[in-house]
């Protein structure tokens, strides 16, 4: 982060340049807690909105700029979370987060240019995966903050208690209880190349129709969930049990237009498909994968949330 020292007129402005080194982390941050790049973006353009509406007396007597940057924008993104409850209650299906492909940039340290240390990148990359961000979806916004800005940015509670305004005890208990729901959530850990694997027998199986095949990948009590958001055509309630995901790709696969192609990819870091129509990815399919067989699938068409596929 960017550090001033020494008060009075002497004191360097911080530059262009030095605040908007910030911007990566602010956007990694506030996608994290929003599941909405588009809406990381607003949040991270008013907390810069903020900054310059100060005078610059004002940003003078800020200390360090990163550290003030995150705290406004993590109050933002606290106030998204409140009224995002709300205006979910009105969406059309089941709402799901906004998967990102493989080229966005997760990463991005605490400590500027330097490497990310080994085990908090594994941190950082579960992070963003889409199958966390659901269960993420289940909290109340103070655990969601309090979690995220702690577990997965390493702040301390003192920090945490500063952004949110509770108490660094409350914090620590509010991070404790967003743990444990996501310890409960968490499938038997399987290889990248397993799940890969898993996933590609599943392109397979679809597309010849291998209804037996696809039974046999999917976990008997698999669900899976689908997001138009009143923009595309799909199922609104989650389909429940293997057989009948089955039956229903199956009958998807007949009714697939010629000129569609399904492909691999990487959605938010893991092993998905998307499916391509004239040159426009329409859909894609994000998979939780617990052993040898799928648990979740969720499939996003919303076009709204697929804008970052159009050029992937």
């Amino acid at each position: 982060m960017t550090s001033q020292s020494g008060p009075g007129q002497g004191r360097a402005d911080p530059g262009l340049d030095a605040i908007m080194s910030e911007r990566s982390q602010l956007i990694n941050l506030a996608y994290r807690l929003l599941g909405s790049l588009a809406e990381a973006e607003d949040a991270v353009q008013e907390t810069y909105t903020r900054w310059y509406a100060m005078s610059r007396q004002q940003r003078d007597a800020i200390e360090v700029p990163g550290a003030w940057l995150t705290t406004v924008a993590s109050r933002i993104c606290l106030n998204v979370l409140s009224s995002a409850r709300v205006r979910r209650e009105t969406y059309v299906g089941e709402w799901i987060p906004e998967p990102l492909p493989a080229r966005t940039e997760w990463i991005s340290g605490r400590t500027g240019g330097a490497a990310a240390d080994p085990a908090d990148r594994v941190t950082l990359d579960e992070s963003v995966n889409l199958a966390f961000l659901v269960v993420l979806e289940s909290m109340t916004p103070a655990e969601r903050v309090a979690f995220i800005l702690h577990d997965v940015f390493r702040y301390s509670f003192a920090e945490v208690a500063e952004i949110v305004g509770r108490t660094p005890a409350a914090c620590r208990r509010l991070a404790s209880s967003a743990r444990r729901r996501v310890r409960a959530s968490q499938p038997s850990a399987t290889p990248v190349a397993q799940r890969a694997g898993i996933v590609r027998d599943f392109k397979q199986a679809w597309e010849a129709k291998d209804i037996d095949a696809l039974i046999g990948l999917l976990d008997p009590d698999a669900t899976a969930t689908a997001d138009g958001g009143g923009l595309a055509t799909t199922f609104l309630d989650p389909i429940e049990g293997g057989e009948q995901i089955a039956r229903a790709w199956v009958e998807l696969a007949r009714r697939r237009p010629g000129n569609m192609t399904l492909l691999e990819t990487t959605v938010n870091g893991q092993p998905g498909l998307k499916a391509r129509q004239d040159g426009v990815t329409v859909t894609v399919f994000a998979f939780e994968v617990a052993g040898d067989r799928i648990k979740h699938i969720w499939v996003v068409l919303n076009p709204e949330k697929l804008r970052r596929w159009t050029t992937d």
